[in-house]
């Protein structure tokens, strides 16, 4: 195998083992029990990712890379009527989150006073914001939003009411099934923000 090669290899390796001691154990794990996991040095990490926060960032996306949201997203996007486009984006989001929410959450939980778990949030939360504003703007265009909406204060509501954490107090604390929330925050979006057709 190439250098370059081993030097992906170790670098996805390093990633997946992070993934899966994070979703077991927390995302305050240290660095020397993820290097353990993958037969590297601490050093080796660094190297990679330059700090633990780099790692967080690069985990997160990765997560977004294999799923092949943005894509996804895009092609939701491309839709032409207002209310299927609504939908299937929101299709798309609902069933990536449960694939990244027993690594999500504990970023979550440590955002407030961990500045690494925090800047890896708010990284990808960056891009989805964004792309709830591309489906906003597209929704104004076609004359499809409420009247009361401008499609930023749309994208934010939709933003914050599809959220991980509602997500997450529907299904572990209430108990609901992943589709039940995803379908009880579907309709209430779909309600609240689309136009009603007379």
């Amino acid at each position: 195998m190439s250098k370059i090669g081993k030097s992906e290899r170790t670098h996805n390796e390093i990633l997946d083992a992070a993934w899966g001691l994070i979703a077991e154990h927390g995302a305050d794990i240290s660095l020397s029990q993820i290097a353990a996991a993958v037969g590297v040095t601490r050093q080796s990490i660094y190297v990679h990712f330059g700090s633990r926060g780099g790692l967080l960032v690069a985990l997160v996306r990765r997560a977004d890379e294999r799923a092949d949201i943005e894509q996804k997203f895009e092609r939701a996007l491309a839709i032409e009527t207002a209310e299927a486009r609504l939908a299937a984006f929101l299709d798309v989001w609902f069933r990536f989150v449960p694939e990244i929410y027993p690594v999500a959450k504990d970023l979550v939980r440590l955002k407030a006073n961990d500045e690494e778990a925090f800047t890896a949030w708010e990284d990808r939360m960056t891009d989805l914001r964004r792309a709830f504003g591309v489906l906003t703007k597209s929704l104004k265009a076609d004359h499809a939003l409420a009247t009361h909406w401008t499609a930023p204060r749309a994208a934010e509501f939709m933003w914050a009411s599809s959220s991980i954490e509602n997500w997450g107090l529907l299904t572990v604390d209430c108990g609901w099934t992943a589709n039940q929330a995803a379908n009880a925050i579907k309709q209430s979006l779909d309600r609240a923000i689309l136009a009603r057709r007379a």
